[in-house]
């Protein structure tokens, strides 16, 4: 019966619902089995789908600049949360994280955690430091971000935190916009690094403009770098119609 359900999950949504499903009835079948309450956790028989995570695409300057503008009157904060993501680069997990006293304004560094490693610092950018209130009277250990104040108590996990903001962007832009499953929090971040690499590539060679690049994005290689901005569709090949005349 458990393995018509999961069948149901992979047709009606994806494999890695499904994946997830699977993980958390393992686990408490797994407790069962241990206090010998079931014989058998038969869940681990059931193998794991592979999963190919979706790439949210990147916004037309058209949409981007609507989107904005949108939020500019109707989610102040929604519009701050989604210009770290687009001027600092972060993903949605790492602004999620983010505590008043990670906000350095007067040396205009960020210190943050960033996905699967230690605490990393990068510069606020003046486009972004502009738009960041004046935080010296609040409480240093609380979050940047929470439902309804810059600077405030949540107790929540972060992806708690991370998925509220994920939904609240779907229910505030997607909806108001009619955008699809293409596009996310994450395409904000995209669509940033992508224009960022194509002026930078105006005045330098491609080996130049990733290097400067991977400075600002932080990733961790030259090789993570470019399999990223090849996932995004960055780096579109030059006219090559002059290849096929005769």
């Amino acid at each position: 019966m458990l393995l018509n359900f999961l069948n149901e999950i992979v047709i009606n949504t994806s494999p890695r619902n499904r994946n997830n499903f699977r993980l958390t009835l393992g686990t408490f079948l797994q407790t069962l089995e241990e206090n010998e309450i079931i014989k058998l956790n038969f869940i681990k028989t059931i193998k794991v789908l592979k999963s190919v995570p979706n790439r949210n695409k990147t916004f037309s300057l058209e949409v981007e600049k609507s989107i904005f503008k949108h939020l500019t009157k109707e989610d102040p904060i929604l519009l701050l949360y989604i210009k770290f993501v687009a001027y600092n680069f972060l993903r949605p997990i790492e602004v999620s994280r983010l505590r008043i006293k990670d906000v350095d304004l007067v040396n205009r560094t960020l210190t943050f955690q960033a996905k699967n490693s230690k605490l990393k610092k990068k510069i606020i950018p003046q486009m972004l430091f502009d738009e960041i209130p004046d935080l010296s009277n609040l409480n240093p250990n609380h979050l940047l971000f929470t439902p309804t104040e810059i600077g405030g108590a949540w107790d929540t996990k972060e992806t708690n935190r991370r998925n509220y903001f994920s939904k609240r962007f779907k229910q505030k832009v997607k909806e108001h916009f009619n955008l699809n499953e293409d596009f996310g929090l994450y395409s904000f971040r995209h669509t940033y690094i992508t224009k960022l690499y194509r002026v930078i590539l105006k005045n330098a060679t491609p080996f130049e403009a990733k290097s400067k690049l991977m400075l600002i994005t932080g990733h961790n290689s030259m090789s993570a770098l470019e399999k990223y901005l090849r996932d995004i569709d960055a780096e579109l090949a030059e006219d090559y119609s002059n290849l096929l005349k005769e």
